[in-house]
């Protein structure tokens, strides 16, 4: 591609989505930004999804969309080998799931942010996302996150859904340098730390550019409502938080040499509190200087601490 160029490569990962394929691809292709391609990866759908796959590739031709036999091993290894293949090259990328709509101007919004950023420096953009039903009715908004996108924050939360990103060369060069084959929770979190850990940047805009589909075959559902917060609220009282940081960390070693030295003093002070005993845990922890975005957040991170489970 040229240096010029504002090509987006879109990296759509399929598994039984038949139901609600056609609505995502037509809302790529009433885009008002018309230089991107469809890189599709199908991790072995038994439904129609082939099918409809096919068909817009006939109608729209190869340059536009192709797709390949995903690696059968879940979403996040999907993304991971699609972002990791080196035949791949563009500018910039989008991530994109089979069963939600995009708005007409949603590429070029999100470019308009990604390519401001000169292009040695990681940038990923993300949004707030307009939740829907199973029949395109609005039923509420994603939260709202109001504090700055950081590492610090990042090595704690995911914040901006994959579904939303959109991300110039250097992200995803981090992408691929870290590998597919990782132990990670989400590509999406993912994303969000090596970015901000590896001296880039992620934005967050709090205008929806997504209608995020719920139904009850959503893999990743909205975070909105109390049920999804006693959600969290179990995982962290069994240690699952525990878990996710753990694998997220062991990931980090392979990019650790990325690192700037201001998210590598975070990491380490961080991971030593979280292995210490409560006094040296709880004043480690807070001079680490890691945060959520929100006061509730926040209450449980403290309550994580005092029980060892970060």
């Amino acid at each position: 591609m040229a240096a010029h160029s504002t090509h987006v490569a879109i990296f759509l990962c399929t598994h039984q989505g038949e139901r609600f394929l056609p609505r995502q691809l037509d809302s790529v292709a009433a885009q008002t930004h018309t230089d991107w391609r469809i890189w599709a990866a199908d991790d072995h759908s038994t439904d129609g999804t082939l099918d409809v796959l096919q068909h817009y590739r006939t109608q729209w031709g190869e340059n536009k969309l192709s797709w390949v036999r995903g690696p059968g091993r879940g979403f996040v290894a999907n993304f991971l080998t699609l972002a990791c293949t080196p035949e791949i090259q563009s500018p910039y990328y989008a991530f994109c799931d089979q069963d939600d709509l995009w708005d007409p101007d949603k590429l070029d919004v999100a470019l308009a942010w990604v390519t401001s950023i000169p292009a040695h420096i990681p940038a990923v953009y993300g949004a707030r996302t307009r939740l829907i039903d199973e029949d395109d009715g609005v039923i509420g908004l994603s939260p709202l996150f109001p504090h700055p996108m950081s590492f610090a924050n990042a090595i704690v939360q995911s914040v901006a859904g994959g579904n939303t990103m959109v991300f110039n060369h250097a992200a995803r060069a981090l992408l691929m340098e870290a590998g597919p084959d990782l132990d990670i929770q989400t590509h999406d979190w993912w994303l969000y730390i090596l970015a901000t850990g590896c001296g880039g940047l992620l934005h967050y805009d709090p205008v929806p550019k997504v209608s995020y589909r719920q139904h009850p075959n959503n893999i990743v559902g909205s975070n909105i409502g109390w049920m999804p917060r006693l959600r969290r609220a179990y995982r962290l009282l069994i240690g699952r938080f525990r878990s996710m940081n753990d694998r997220n960390f062991a990931a980090l070693r392979r990019v650790r040499h990325r690192m700037s030295p201001e998210a590598l003093a975070v990491l380490d002070e961080f991971e030593r509190a979280r292995h210490a005993w409560l006094l040296p845990r709880i004043i480690g922890i807070r001079k680490s200087g890691v945060y959520l975005q929100t006061g509730i957040g926040n209450l449980g991170l403290i309550a994580a601490t005092l029980l060892k489970k970060l």
